[in-house]
């Protein structure tokens, strides 16, 4: 019980920081509504569960200096920079199409949005790094013989699930015509600050990754 809920605690601690995720399910509830939110988060929860069951499986790819993985880095500073372009463009238009037209948006949402927005979330979650070295690190804390296979099926459909009620948690409650309404002039600079920010974090990461080379130039 102890390893539980230390392990269950650290998970949610960590969908509690905002992330690329985080914001992916927070505009499309803002433009969308949350029932094509919904497909984003279920998107974002099968990419954490590709992570999740390569974590307990110890596949090689999440090792740090593999080379598959800084590609997943790469790719993922790309999807990072789409993203908050995506932001910059639309910052507030968003906010007006729902509280505009308004309660249609938020009831009803169409097949073909819904599976863009899973395929979004999981481009978002697989190509999120910082994804594969969390996972890894639980996975780690999970060795040893007390830890059998049932005990982490356990723990892998625990994380699953745990991430999926969350997002669908954020969705519900962005997507809400009243909240909307009540953060309607903030949302113009909300979307701008995460534009912002998920650009800055992609620059970051791909400092990070020429660092070593800059330092030992060849």
């Amino acid at each position: 019980m102890e390893q539980f809920l230390i392990i269950a605690s650290v998970h949610f601690l960590a969908l509690l920081s905002p992330g690329p995720d985080f914001f992916l399910v927070a505009r499309t509830a803002i433009a969308r509504g949350w029932r094509t939110a919904s497909g984003a988060c279920a998107g974002i929860a099968l990419g954490n569960g590709v992570f999740i069951g390569a974590a307990f499986a110890g596949l090689a790819i999440l090792r740090v200096d593999s080379a598959a993985f800084v590609a997943v880095q790469l790719v993922g500073c790309a999807f990072l920079i789409y993203l908050g372009a995506v932001f910059l463009r639309h910052a507030g238009g968003s906010g007006r199409v729902q509280l505009r037209g308004t309660a249609q948006a938020g009831a009803t949402a169409s097949a073909g949005g819904w599976w863009k927005a899973a395929g979004l979330g999981a481009l978002s979650a697989l190509l999120n790094p910082k994804n594969a070295l969390f996972y890894a690190t639980l996975a780690a804390m999970l060795q040893g013989p007390a830890t059998g296979t049932g005990a982490k099926l356990f723990y892998a459909g625990w994380m699953f699930s745990v991430v999926l009620l969350w997002d669908l948690l954020v969705a519900t409650v962005i997507g809400h015509p009243a909240v909307l309404r009540r953060f309607a002039r903030a949302l113009p600079w909300l979307e701008r600050t995460t534009g912002v920010v998920l650009i800055a974090l992609s620059v970051s990461i791909l400092v990070s990754l020429g660092w070593p080379w800059l330092a030992h130039p060849r």
